[in-house]
């Protein structure tokens, strides 16, 4: 199959065109850029015969059968719309896009065109989370009501590309990588459906500051929040608590979890554990020693996968929209000071 790839960035080079040149049956026929210098030497240092500025020549020339969509959040839209329209799979970048309405039009358009659409939510795919949905099914843990997400960095405000601006990425730590945890909680409790949310964000720090552990940025220009902060009530009474940072004065540099609380046990996503109490001793019932490292490259190979015509589970088009509802939900909460139905 040949693909092609719309966007020169790091998440570009470090994940999708290092997967695909991994397999055999599979080649990277063209890179596509706005900035021709840099997509020229994203093509020479990737081996990529061609590059293009026009995404429309690309398709007309090349005739992908997969195209990755890298580019800022702002333009996975036009790019995804485009792919799928010429007849190609897509996989996106997270998040599906800006709005909810631009991801339920990605959604309608890969089924009216018999197209794989999927979005690189990478975390479900690594083997804890599919163990704890198991477990989860099974009962093991009861009657799960409480669950905590949490997406938490100290001083770690990109210092690269468009992360502090909200035309382009629609907003900062909720859309980057608060998203993950979300998806993430979600698959392991099997989509419940969402009836309220409420959120509370801040920028606090992005502004006053110029230089973390990420790199400098212009604090005159940074657009987004620092934190955000929101509980989310779905069906069943289970209630999911998000905690989301680029920037908060905590003690941990990072934190990427999710806890789940059950009538019966608990547990924790990464590594997978489940533990329960007896007698005011802690029981462990499930322990990994280690999370699974290998999340990014088993996305990908799932993508590939049902592009074949194999059935595997993927976050796909209608998940992205429940994931992209979701976002615009909190954001709009937050907005406004109020809790928002959905």
């Amino acid at each position: 199959m040949k693909v092609a790839i719309i966007g020169g960035g790091q998440i570009a080079e470090k994940v999708h065109v290092s997967y695909y040149k991994s397999r055999d049956d599979i080649e990277v026929v063209a890179v596509v850029g706005r900035n021709e210098e840099r997509v020229r030497s994203f093509a020479g240092r990737n081996g990529i015969a061609r590059y293009y500025t026009d995404a429309a020549a690309m398709y007309q020339a090349e005739s992908p059968d997969i195209v990755s969509v890298c580019t800022p959040n702002h333009f996975h839209f036009e790019n995804v719309i485009q792919a799928l329209e010429y007849g190609c799979h897509v996989l996106c970048e997270k998040p599906p896009a800006i709005s909810a309405d631009q991801a339920k039009k990605m959604q309608e358009t890969a089924e009216i065109n018999g197209c794989v659409l999927a979005y690189n939510f990478h975390h479900r795919f690594a083997e804890d989370a599919l163990i704890l949905r198991n477990k989860v099914k099974d009962g093991l843990l009861g009657d799960v009501y409480y669950v905590k997400a949490q997406a938490l960095r100290r001083s770690g405000i990109p210092g690269w590309g468009n992360f502090t601006s909200k035309s382009l990425q629609g907003g900062g730590p909720l859309i980057d990588i608060g998203v993950h945890m979300l998806d993430s909680a979600l698959y392991v409790l099997g989509f419940p459906k969402v009836e309220k949310v409420t959120a509370k964000m801040f920028q606090k720090i992005g502004t006053k500051k110029s230089e973390g552990s990420f790199g400098r940025w212009d604090p005159a220009k940074y657009e987004v929040e620092d934190s955000l902060f929101a509980f989310i009530e779905m069906e069943g009474g289970i209630l999911l608590q998000l905690e989301t940072s680029f920037a908060l004065n905590i003690k941990e540099s990072s934190v990427m979890n999710v806890e789940f609380s059950g009538d019966r046990a608990g547990a924790t996503l990464f590594p997978a554990q489940i533990y329960s109490d007896e007698k005011g001793e802690l029981v462990s019932h499930f322990s990994r020693e280690n999370a699974d490292p290998d999340r990014q490259v088993k996305s990908m190979a799932a993508f590939i996968d049902r592009c074949l015509g194999k059935d595997v589970m993927l976050a796909d088009g209608k998940q992205g929209y429940f994931i992209q509802q979701l976002v615009e939900a909190l954001y709009k909460s937050a907005e406004k000071g109020e809790s928002i139905f959905l």
